[in-house]
């Protein structure tokens, strides 16, 4: 069988793989088995998306396992992830399924761009991820790579190789020597996935959607029952949609979103127990936690409320809902999502002030709001005497023509 694929391969042209490469035991066995089954060198490429994990061991294990220091990138990308990517998305106050908020999703199109960026740099024949068969972020990897290079090759491992179980992967580590963590040796309760923006856990002990998820699940935030008894205060600034400030100090976006993080881990904020609909169309249960982006999307939303219009408020809430769906299904750079992206762009020109928070034991409230371009008016909306600033005799119309068509119907239907 491998001598099968690996002609197959050398019909097919591989010589240089790019993986996108954690140094974990799954993509460190793909690895191998690319430069076994594939006959091809192997360039690695790791993403810094503010995972909290210390990336140079992945590097270290690289090497080892015998890739040219050249060909190893381990770049930081958490700025980049923020600004050109996250930001853009909370702007359209996307939630997948009314409350997921897209925290692996996000992630995907900037690690295909820029494995597509060292495809081109190392000239690689082909790319290669450690997504299952199962799961969406296969279709988000392989949309990416495919829109931004329509003839590169993708090889996606779990969907060729027979190493259908851990047991089976931890047995292939150790005949290539490949070092496996003692943690990675008994059956692991769950599986997590982790950025800037979220950390996201599923499989096993988070399996069957009536069990509670157990709290050593959480990671990024403590119980909120055990956060402080008093309640804390913010304030984020934003321009034209985009936060710049938190308590007036002006901050870069992967800063901003680090110092919502802290905020929210203090106070419990951001846990998420979800039962999905997958776009491959089954069913999961996962849980997120997504401590700062759970501030800062109802700090936007705040400060949406006074400065953006009626209609185009309504309009964008019509919007967002597919905007989520097609940043969950992978079609980031798709010309649907760029053109619901400029719409939504164009609602934020005047999205700027301030919104205050206050923090309490798992929640977020919005308890105030200023700004420069607010279309709130306290003479017009007053109980007290608004001065002529509007006449209510004008409602006795407004009502009247809007109960035409229903006083037609009426009529009509009378018995």
């Amino acid at each position: 069988m491998t001598d099968q694929i690996n002609r197959a391969a050398g019909d097919a042209g591989i010589n240089r793989v790019v993986l996108a490469y954690s140094g974990g035991l799954d993509t460190s066995v793909i690895l191998k088995w690319l430069q076994q089954t594939y006959n091809c060198e192997v360039v690695t490429f790791t993403a810094d998306l503010g995972q909290g994990e210390e990336l140079e061991p992945a590097r270290a294990k690289a090497e080892m396992m015998g890739v040219k220091p050249e060909h190893i990138f381990v770049d930081d990308l958490r700025e980049e992830f923020v600004r050109d990517y996250v930001f853009p998305m909370m702007r359209s106050n996307a939630l997948y399924e009314g409350l997921y908020l897209l925290g692996t999703s996000i992630a995907r199109p900037l690690i295909a761009k820029r494995q597509i960026e060292i495809a081109r740099m190392v000239g690689a024949d082909a790319v290669s991820h450690g997504a299952t068969g199962k799961g969406n972020d296969q279709v988000r990897f392989e949309l990416g790579y495919y829109a931004l290079s329509p003839d590169i090759k993708v090889i996606a491992p779990w969907r060729e190789w027979d190493l259908t179980s851990r047991t089976r992967l931890i047995e292939f580590a150790e005949q290539h020597q490949i070092p496996v963590s003692k943690d990675k040796r008994g059956e692991a309760p769950f599986s997590t996935d982790a950025n800037m923006l979220h950390t996201s856990s599923e499989g096993l002990v988070l399996e069957n959607p009536w069990d509670e998820v157990p709290d050593y699940v959480y990671s990024r935030t403590v119980n909120p029952e055990d956060a402080p008894d008093v309640p804390e205060y913010i304030t984020i600034d934003f321009e034209r949609g985009d936060g710049v400030a938190i308590n007036g100090e002006g901050m870069s976006p992967a800063t901003l979103l680090s110092t919502l993080n802290d905020y929210g881990r203090r106070h419990g904020i951001g846990r998420l127990d979800l039962v999905e609909n997958r776009f491959v169309g089954m069913k999961s249960r996962g849980m997120y936690e997504t401590p700062g982006g759970t501030i800062y999307h109802l700090a936007h939303r705040g400060i949406e409320q006074l400065t953006l219009d009626r209609g185009a408020a309504h309009l964008k809430d019509e919007l967002a809902p597919r905007y989520a769906e097609l940043l969950y299904n992978g079609f980031w750079f798709s010309p649907e999502r760029e053109m619901l992206q400029a719409a939504i762009d164009h609602s934020q020109e005047k999205v700027s002030g301030t919104v205050r928070l206050k923090l309490y034991k798992g929640g977020v409230y919005v308890v105030g709001r200023k700004s420069p371009n607010s279309l709130y008016s306290e003479k017009v909306v007053t109980f007290e005497d608004d001065q002529g600033a509007y006449d209510q005799r004008d409602a006795a119309g407004f009502i009247k023509l809007n109960a035409l068509r229903l006083r037609l119907r009426g009529r009509r239907d009378q018995v």
